[in-house]
């Protein structure tokens, strides 16, 4: 498959990341760098987001809490004020362990479900504590894809701030199934990420992402798009994140991500390969003739899927 062009392009103004392993970008990016990075004995504390009110962070959820907190840090690094960025916030799952406690009430006790508990199982929770507490009046979406958040999140994103023609703030984040749903569902450990992407290059520019999205046959795609310095899955042409630091949080249910900050944290240009989504393209006849023959000949269509194609290139030093 020849290499894909990249039709679009954005900046990246600021980042942060957080996990039980690091607490922000900077100790993020040099565990990505370590090729003798161990995990730490103690984990972070719980993350405490200034935005909220004390008696609002004891009250909020895991989920809430790292989404914020990434969020306050990336704009911050961005130099953007944080009620002028539209924003995306993507998660798989939402927060799990409250909707295994809203399970849990409803198979026990079902009169005594938790108010709070409900409004912190819905997929826009953490946007909504954002928008109130950055006092933004601008546009916020929510959206979940499975395994492929990050990618659809960040299409979402890229895709809004080329339209609009305005900054947008990437949310990322997801936590680890409990209970009876951790049977039955593989995220593991807590993972949040952030982006600020703008239009034009500004002052705060780090990086020039340009992105396109492309079809790729799976018979096709052993030969990646990416240089020699970027890991890709062999049978699939996704890239996969190499360094032990980034593997270690390859469990959870955000971990599309992980590719790319890794990428941002080894400063160098870079071209990577996200999935976005199965998909079974219909071969049909241009110009398209009407009644159309039945049944499709569905048996000889190749499996396909969708791949936002991205390349970065760190901006020069001001």
């Amino acid at each position: 498959m020849a290499s894909p062009a990249h039709p679009h392009t954005v900046y990246i103004d600021g980042m942060a990341m957080w996990s039980p392993a690091w607490p922000d970008w900077p100790s993020a990016a040099a565990a990505f760098n370590n090729d003798s990075w161990a995990p730490p004995a103690t984990a972070p504390p719980r993350p405490a987001p200034v935005l909220l009110a004390a008696n609002e962070r004891r009250r909020a959820p895991d989920s809430v809490l790292l989404a914020l907190q990434v969020a306050q840090a990336a704009v911050a690094l961005s130099g953007h004020a944080a009620h002028t960025l539209a924003s995306v916030f993507t998660s798989a799952y939402g927060d799990l362990p409250i909707v295994d406690a809203l399970c849990s009430g409803l198979a026990s006790d079902p009169l005594m479900l938790s108010p709070t508990r409900f409004h912190h199982s819905v997929h826009n929770a953490a946007s909504g504590y954002w928008t109130m507490a950055s006092g933004s009046h601008a546009s916020s979406t929510a959206l979940a894809a499975a395994q492929h958040s990050f990618a659809a999140g960040l299409l979402e994103a890229a895709t809004l701030c080329v339209a609009e023609q305005q900054p947008v703030l990437l949310v990322g984040y997801d936590t680890a199934a409990c209970g009876p749903l951790a049977s039955a569902n593989p995220s593991r450990g807590l993972l949040a990420v952030a982006l600020v992407l703008a239009p034009l290059a500004g002052p705060t520019s780090r990086w020039r992402l340009g992105w396109g999205v492309a079809l790729a046959v799976a018979a096709e795609a052993a030969a990646p798009p990416g240089g020699a310095g970027d890991a890709h899955d062999p049978g699939c042409g996704i890239s996969t994140p190499r360094s032990a630091a980034a593997q270690a949080c390859a469990n959870n249910a955000m971990a599309d991500a992980l590719p790319l900050f890794e990428a941002l944290a080894r400063g160098q240009a870079s071209d990577l390969t996200l999935a976005l989504a199965p998909t079974l393209p219909l071969p049909l006849p241009l110009p398209v003739t009407l009644p159309l023959p039945l049944p499709l000949p569905l048996p000889s269509l190749a499996p396909s899927s969708v791949q936002l194609h991205l390349q970065l290139t760190p901006m020069p030093a001001a």
